[in-house]
């Protein structure tokens, strides 16, 4: 069975999924909803979990840098209640600090183009955050 790897925004949710052995972490999209319109997010998930046979879910947890919760983590602890409910998949919460960051140095690293990597920012973000929860469980 897969994980799937989400880094939630006001306007976007980054998706990525692993592979069967739980081993790796993919992109597989930058979905793109109205700005707090978290119900289209929450139906976009579940589409794929449902196309993609997921028995687990990684949220990013955004975290002050000292580890205090501010508004977009009572967000995520939001979204992540709405998950459960809706689709009755675990959702853990991943400390996602300086996931953002390090998306970016990869997308620059791979010579992503400057105006796509806003595109792709989101999905770079859920796969870093997916690959660390990964590599944590090995």
């Amino acid at each position: 069975m897969k994980v799937l790897g989400l880094d939630l925004g006001t306007k976007t949710l980054g998706i990525a999924i692993s592979d069967l052995t739980k081993t790796l972490a993919r992109g597989i999209d930058n979905y793109r909803f109205e700005e707090e319109a978290y119900q289209k997010a929450i139906n976009r998930v579940k589409q794929v979990t449902e196309n993609e046979k997921i028995t687990e879910i990684v949220l990013g947890y955004p975290k002050n840098m000292d580890g205090t919760i501010g508004a977009q983590g009572q967000i995520s602890e939001n979204f992540k209640t709405l998950l459960e409910s809706t689709l009755n998949i675990p959702v853990i919460l991943w400390d996602e600090r300086l996931s953002t960051q390090q998306a970016s140095r990869n997308l620059i690293k791979n010579q992503t183009k400057k105006k796509n990597r806003k595109k792709r920012i989101d999905e770079e973000a859920a796969i870093f955050i997916l690959q660390s929860y990964l590599d944590a469980k090995k």
